[in-house]
């Protein structure tokens, strides 16, 4: 339905390339999956439906908050989110160099100092409103006021009382549910950091606007080795140049860049051929697997391949070449 009304708001991407990825990917049932898409939480529902609520999938999302419209649209029961976490891309760097700490996360909600804080808060207004209604008759009292008046003022005051009252019970019940969701929102994001500190995620799927190099080179550090990565870009050239600083950075193997081709075919009765239309394109796909980097076997490697360059056969000193 979005490829058919809406395909910018998944980045043009294609249900058999979206199937290409689950594949690709290895994505099962007791998976530890990271996630990072920008295609209105269409991908991180497809890995949801094909893990069945078995494993654990770690959603990266750019900006204050993940975006999860097309995941909505599954219809998914309640035990499958309890095991999906959510990391801001922002914080990544910092949870790869260890600057990254969960010190401001609280053990338990403040909920009795809270109440404490309202029970006291309440009991100071009602003195100082019973006070300001003390006040305000003796102020009063030398005018010559009628008793019908001086009745309205009271039921005016009382009323005045009770709505203050009343306003402030609501602003301390919302203080109070903000402060408990910022305590909920800290407490999965210290959920999500420990499991990407472990750094031994079974697979890796990006599907996003941004450039895929930054964020795969970033992504990868939580990955175990032996697992497989699929990079997804509507474009070739980006993911061109992704292959480039993967080959050259290592750790990875059976790099493939490849394009999935689709066409429609009407099959009837003495009738059956493809359709005259079909789609021009659905994006690109880069894959591979991550292997352990060895910064010391990378380096002698290079050197090795620099000076077998060229063949010994070609190689001549300068007083053998005729004159």
């Amino acid at each position: 339905m979005y490829y058919a009304r809406e395909p910018g708001k998944i980045n043009h991407l294609r249900y058999d390339t979206l199937a290409q990825m689950l594949t690709l990917g290895n994505v099962h049932a007791g998976n530890k999956m990271i996630v990072m898409e920008t295609c209105a939480g269409l991908v991180l529902g497809a890995v949801m439906e094909r893990m069945g609520g078995y494993g654990s999938i770690i959603q990266m999302y750019p900006g204050g908050g993940p975006v999860r419209a097309a995941t909505s649209c599954f219809g998914f029961p309640k035990p499958f989110f309890d095991n999906l976490h959510e990391f801001p891309l922002s914080k990544v760097q910092s949870l790869l160099s260890g600057t990254f700490s969960t010190e401001t996360v609280p053990a338990e909600p403040e909920e009795n100092a809270l109440v404490e804080e309202e029970s006291n808060g309440l009991s100071e207004e009602k003195q100082s409103s019973l006070q300001e209604t003390e006040e305000e008759p003796a102020t009063e009292a030398p005018m010559d006021i009628n008793p019908t008046e001086e009745q309205d003022t009271m039921d005016i005051n009382a009323e005045d009382v009770e709505f203050k009252e009343n306003k402030e019970k609501e602003n301390k019940e919302n203080v109070r549910e903000k402060q408990i969701k910022q305590w909920e929102r800290r407490k999965k994001l210290k959920e999500a950091a420990a499991l990407l500190r472990g750094k031994n995620a079974d697979g890796l799927i990006v599907a996003s606007k941004f450039h895929p190099t930054p964020l795969l080179l970033s992504l990868l550090e939580f990955v175990a080795p032996s697992r497989p990565f699929v990079v997804y870009c509507q474009y070739k050239e980006p993911l061109l140049e992704c292959y480039t600083k993967l080959r050259e950075r290592g750790g990875v193997i059976n790099l493939k860049l490849s394009e999935t081709w689709l066409r429609n075919y009407q099959v009837l009765p003495d009738r059956s051929h493809p359709k005259l239309t079909m789609s021009g394109g659905g994006g690109y796909l880069l894959s591979g697997i991550t292997v352990v980097l060895e910064k010391g076997k990378s380096d002698s490697s290079n050197s090795e391949a620099l000076k077998m360059e060229e063949p010994s056969s070609k190689r001549c000193k300068l007083q053998d070449l005729p004159c």
